[in-house]
């Protein structure tokens, strides 16, 4: 069995966070810890971070002042160190003055663009990583890089770092949370890279339509590369969903995998979270009507415990279906039904949903902006979850809502249709009401079905158990990462991992 991993992330819970990723590189090195793996994080050290490092005890290392080199730009980082809350996993934190020191992760948050100087941030960190694992001592024998922000490092195992006494032995592994963001520069980054300029031609490993591609990269030179859902790994290799990369994804399709988050059940279980006044079980579901009321007045909405209470949570944004939300509305605001709402992003639906609580009083409540602990109040109180995303890689939500006896509305999608079951289709087995084509008048069928089934109370209450009695934990997903990190290293050597 694969012992030592060094888990690569751009963002990671609870240092920094903008969106799933983050959860799945807080919660993932914590199951393969507990499976006797040596795990360590590594990841920027940001402004954002460092303004909190009291708050997460972040000491500085013996690492300090290692130069790298990014076309003409040399700068120098150093290493600190905190360790992953309530464990004693290493998290690694590369510190530069130049590139990470300013607020933000991804785009200025005073301007809310991306960074100019992105691309040069992503080859300095990879950079760095390859040289900080070396001064820490710690030899690997999987590299688990995450998303287009650290997919390059598979290419300088492969390119440059073959000989390397550390690297020559490491297997890589790429984790693709979401394929719609890829890392496209201009093709002077292949400079500031330090390699691939003799690779950038048409259809080459470096070159994408007149542009280079950090994914595409990874994809091409990571040993084996996985999704976080079996059905978004078939997915991908569409047209549809493939986001251009389909044809390369279908080429590769022998080192591509499907492994299905895991849900941190130290945060999220309606038994022991600190962010709900009132805890509940499968055995015991008074919680949850009290928890209601805490929602219902958190959206001064009336106290109406029987009627049917729909939450959304999630980014504002096409992929996830609030464009269809938002056609229905008027017709599902006649229904006996009440609707909160939480979340930002496009600043269009954000006025859009505003506006259309401001319309329809006492019926729908909107909270534009991210608050974790309403997240967990809203899975907590509301009856319903409606997820109808365009696309979901794996998606979380649902998971959540269904560990909280929370019946999902879905999409049937990436992640969504590996976890919920339509409960008319399958009587005896479902947890949740799916729909497939993205389409309103589908949603609106699918909420319909699921109000009618919340009127016979019985069988409600039978739907909520099969979701409560879900296994989404880490420990059966971070048991697939090990077989998985078994493959890397066979396809590397040809041989098993010892």
């Amino acid at each position: 069995m694969v012992k030592k991993v060094l888990f690569v992330s751009a963002e990671v819970y609870p240092f920094a966070k903008v969106g799933g990723l983050a959860d799945v590189a807080g919660a993932l090195p914590k199951a393969l810890h507990n499976l006797g793996v040596d795990v360590r994080i590594i990841m920027p050290y940001y402004g954002d971070i460092q303004r909190k490092s009291g708050e997460f005890n972040i000491k500085p290392t013996d690492v300090k002042n290692i130069p790298v080199v990014v076309g003409d730009i040399v700068e120098r980082f150093s290493l600190y160190q905190a360790y992953l809350p309530g464990t004693d996993i290493p998290v690694y934190f590369v510190r530069s003055q130049r590139y990470f020191d300013r607020m933000g992760i991804y785009f200025d948050p005073e301007t809310k663009k991306d960074f100019p100087d992105q691309d040069e941030r992503l080859v300095f960190f990879a950079k760095a990583v390859l040289d900080a694992a070396p001064a820490l001592g710690f030899p690997p024998q999987i590299i688990h890089t995450n998303d287009h922000h650290t997919s390059i490092l598979p290419a300088y195992l492969k390119l440059t770092h073959s000989r390397h006494p550390i690297w020559r032995p490491v297997a890589s592994v790429l984790t693709i949370h979401n394929l719609a963001y890829q890392g496209i520069f201009e093709k002077d980054v292949l400079y500031k890279m330090g390699l691939g300029e003799e690779l950038f031609y048409p259809t080459g490993p470096f070159e994408f339509f007149g542009k280079v591609n950090f994914l595409k990269i990874g994809i091409l030179f990571a040993d084996v590369v996985n999704t976080v859902s079996p059905t978004y790994a078939k997915e991908i290799q569409t047209p549809e969903y493939g986001h251009k990369l389909d044809g390369l994804l279908r080429s590769v399709s022998h080192k591509l995998f499907g492994i299905l988050n895991g849900v941190d059940t130290t945060v999220w279980n309606p038994a022991t979270d600190q962010h709900i006044e009132y805890h509940y079980s499968a055995e015991d579901l008074s919680g949850k009507r009290k928890m209601k009321v805490v929602v219902l007045r958190q959206f001064n909405l009336p106290e109406d415990i029987d009627t049917p209470l729909i939450g959304m949570i999630g980014r504002m944004a096409d992929q996830k279906g609030y464009d269809l939300v938002a056609q229905i509305l008027p017709d599902l605001m006649k229904e006996n039904l009440k609707m909160v709402v939480l979340g930002s992003g496009d600043p269009k639906y954000e006025k859009l949903f505003t506006d259309l609580a401001k319309k329809f009083p006492g019926k729908l409540g909107v909270y534009t902006g991210f608050n974790g602990p309403l997240a967990h109040k809203i899975e907590a109180g509301a009856d319903m979850f409606v997820m109808p995303s365009r696309f979901e890689p794996c998606g979380l939500n649902q998971m959540y809502s269904l560990l909280y006896g929370t019946v999902p509305i879905v999409r049937k999608t990436g992640g969504l249709a590996d976890t919920v079951i339509d409960a008319d289709q399958f009587p005896e087995k479902g947890n949740g009401f799916v729909f497939e084509e993205y389409k309103p008048e589908a949603l609106f069928g699918a909420i319909q079905r699921a109000l009618n089934a919340f009127a016979d109370k019985e069988r409600w209450r039978s739907i909520m158990l099969r979701g409560m009695k879900e296994d989404f934990s880490w420990e059966r997903s971070a048991r697939k990462y090990l077989e998985l990190y078994d493959k890397a290293i066979q396809f590397k050597y040809g041989t098993s991992a010892v």
